[in-house]
């Protein structure tokens, strides 16, 4: 290998920092957003109350969720939901920044989705460290039936999956 022929392996350096800096400035957005409108839930709601937004459509309901997405495991031992959870979200933490790491600048739409990933990844695991459970306000529904309440860090963690599942369409495969 030539020396001409590392450094077009090599991204250029101003690519590298603005891939961070929309890292940082994503995740930054993204999680105070989260954690901001939790707050205000928390400071101005009391625990099941709903206030319709749209009427037979979409309501702010104040519930927390011990369990995974959905309600899923909450009926486990707190302590060990716990322990579970922050484990898990400190794995995915690491995953998602290693991944984001190696993805190029070229493919910006992955980059996003990561973004968002570890926006609600972190979003959700700040709740899940300071109070043991994770703060649920948005609650859409279509007369009776209601999907399970959720927060932006949940929003941006579907938004981010999707995300990556577009890019994924777009790119050849193959050699």
């Amino acid at each position: 290998m030539q020396a001409d022929d590392n450094a077009e392996a090599a991204p250029p350096p101003a690519r590298v920092w603005k891939k961070w800096l929309l890292f940082v400035i994503l995740v930054g957005v993204v999680v105070t957003l989260d954690q901001s409108t939790k707050q205000y839930i928390d400071a101005t709601f009391n625990l099941y109350e709903s206030r319709p937004v749209v009427d037979g459509y979409f309501n702010l309901t104040y519930v927390r969720n011990s369990g995974a997405a959905f309600g899923m495991l909450s009926r486990q031992d707190p302590k060990f939901l716990r322990l579970f959870f922050l484990s898990v979200t400190g794995l995915a933490l690491v995953i998602v920044t290693f991944y984001y790491s190696r993805i190029p600048w070229s493919q910006r739409l992955t980059l996003w989705g990561l973004g968002l990933i570890m926006s609600g990844a972190l979003g959700n695991g700040i709740d899940r460290y300071t109070i043991g459970q994770v703060i649920d306000f948005l609650d859409v529904y279509v007369g009776e039936y209601h999907w399970p309440a959720f927060n932006v860090a949940d929003s941006a963690i579907c938004i981010g999956v999707g995300l990556l599942l577009i890019d994924s369409f777009r790119r050849p495969v193959g050699p």
